[in-house]
């Protein structure tokens, strides 16, 4: 709880329990929202699970205003605690909840804000199920997963492969919801392992 306190206090930051980047990360996954937080949390399962030695960093925001530098909002955190947490010049794939032009607007002035790609809503959905309105708004672990492997250099080698293994998996979840009307049962019941940083 403590922990938990101190992270709202500061508005954002790097979740140690989620990360392993041994100080210099391939990637930042960052995110903003309850449903973006856990599909990109499963995102980055899914892309150590891939990809075991791939260093990736997850950081959390519950306040916007942090992004900014501090001259344009008293929130904002310092230029060189946003490089520590953002780093200069790594991909750093950003899921939020909101039109992805906010994000962009609010941290233009960074050092690193060229490589934010950020996942957002698009104004597509319909009645269907709550994760493929993640899946319409390329929102959900899967496109969020693969924008982090198209962005890494190293593993240039391997896009193609992993974007095919992507396709496979919203082909499943599409025919899935139209014939049982509800999500897959590996995204309903999705919950984060420990063992997805602890076993590396």
């Amino acid at each position: 709880m403590e922990a938990a306190v101190a992270h709202c206090r500061a508005g954002l930051g790097v979740w140690e329990w989620a990360s392993k980047d041994e100080g210099d990360p391939d990637a930042v996954v960052a995110c903003a929202g309850d449903v973006p937080t856990m599909e990109a949390l499963a995102a980055v399962m899914i892309v150590r699970e891939a990809f075991p030695l791939l260093r990736l960093r997850v950081v959390n925001v519950v306040d916007l205003m942090a992004l900014q530098a501090p001259s344009q909002h008293p929130h904002g955190i310092a230029d060189d605690a946003f490089d520590r947490m953002f780093t200069t010049d790594k991909p750093v794939i950003f899921a939020y909840h909101g039109y992805p032009a906010l994000i962009h607007r609010l941290t233009y002035r960074r050092t690193n804000h060229a490589n934010f790609h950020v996942h957002g809503y698009q104004e597509e959905g319909t009645t269907t199920t709550p994760f493929d309105m993640a899946v319409l708004n390329k929102l959900d672990r899967f496109h969020l997963a693969e924008a982090v492997v198209e962005r890494v250099p190293s593993l240039a080698a391997t896009k193609e492969e992993f974007a095919r293994f992507v396709e496979s998996k919203l082909a499943e979840h599409d025919a899935y919801i139209r014939e049982n009307g509800e999500d897959l049962p590996e995204i309903r019941n999705w919950r984060w392992l420990a063992s997805a940083v602890d076993a590396q």
